[in-house]
């Protein structure tokens, strides 16, 4: 057996991809996108037909509404390949705007409504800020589910617990970059791996913590480096891991084996924690890692919105010429 089927065994695998034709051949449950995959994916020649299509499409639209119509022809596309849900993100540039977070999560949906899709099959994806949080509350309240994105920080996950979210991704590959680059010459790559990388640890932290006080929010590790991270975090809820390591996985025979346990982890000897949002800024920015990798991640997101945008008004420019 594989070390993907393996995997299967203990974890819920996710395609972390917009690459919709990439996913049939590892068979994930879900699929995950953001801004940066859905910008790769159009810019390919087998995508770029779909990207005009929709475009011309809705040309007399604004272009934030052409935008959320590619996303969700996107997800309505890679939902024909996986059995269970895909997450779709709202704009980056809202991180810090709750009420807009709202409006456009609500209107992503009913795009997907639309097309004929329940809200169980879609999460919608929103960046771990205290706004962002606050609006995944609302949602939660209305029956959208939500994925909470760009998670580097215990903090980060206490509050999207106490908001009752539907589910968490914590950046295991991102954190284990900021460590390693934050050590320079003095990191030890023989001691930062496995159980003792960073990232894995953070993830480990909060599913253990989840797991001890009954909190139904999924946690899905996500942003992996190399498959020893995913090997590693065996027996979280999900995994969400990008084609190439899945295709490594799929690669493999050697044994893997469960890492996390829930019963293990619901007998820890843990203390509750709960955040004002006083608090949560505080902790937040008591975490240097955290704040740093936020605020690059909403960043790089926003870009690569602004070039997407681009290619949008490129086509549309084209189309009314």
């Amino acid at each position: 057996m594989n070390q993907l089927d393996q995997l299967k065994q203990y974890t819920t695998v996710v395609a972390d991809t917009g690459n919709f034709k990439q996913l049939a051949q590892f068979k994930p449950r879900d699929a995950t996108t953001n801004p940066s995959l859905i910008l790769k994916a159009v810019q390919q020649a087998d995508y770029a037909p779909l990207l005009a299509e929709t475009v011309a499409a809705h040309a007399d639209s604004a272009l934030d509404q052409i935008v959320d119509q590619v996303l969700v022809r996107f997800g309505l596309e890679i939902l024909q390949v996986v059995p269970g849900r895909v997450s779709t993100e709202v704009d980056a540039r809202l991180s810090f705007d709750t009420a807009a977070t709202v409006a456009r999560a609500r209107r992503i949906m009913a795009l997907y409504e639309a097309a004929g899709i329940g809200r169980e099959r879609v999460l919608i994806k929103i960046a771990s800020t205290w706004e962002g949080i606050q609006a995944a509350a609302i949602l939660e309240r209305e029956g959208i589910r939500c994925n909470l994105t760009l998670l580097f920080s215990f903090c980060q996950a206490i509050a999207c617990g106490a908001a009752k979210v539907r589910l968490i991704s914590p950046f295991v590959g991102r954190i284990y970059d900021w460590y390693k680059k934050s050590a320079g010459s003095a990191w030890d790559e023989s001691a930062n791996t496995l159980g003792n990388d960073p990232g894995v640890k953070s993830v480990a932290q909060i599913y253990s913590y989840y797991k001890r006080f009954g909190i139904d929010t999924e946690v899905m590790g996500a942003s992996f480096r190399n498959v020893g991270q995913i090997a590693a975090l065996a027996g979280c809820d999900l995994l969400t891991i990008s084609p190439d390591l899945l295709a490594q996985l799929q690669a493999s025979d050697a044994p893997l084996s469960r890492a996390l346990d829930k019963d293990a982890a619901a007998a820890a000897d843990l203390r509750e924690i709960s955040y004002d949002e006083a608090g949560f800024r505080y902790a937040l920015n008591d975490d240097a890692m955290a704040t740093e990798k936020l605020a690059e991640g909403i960043r790089g997101f926003a870009a690569d919105a602004f070039k997407l945008d681009h290619i949008i008004e490129g086509l549309l420019a084209s189309a009314r010429a």
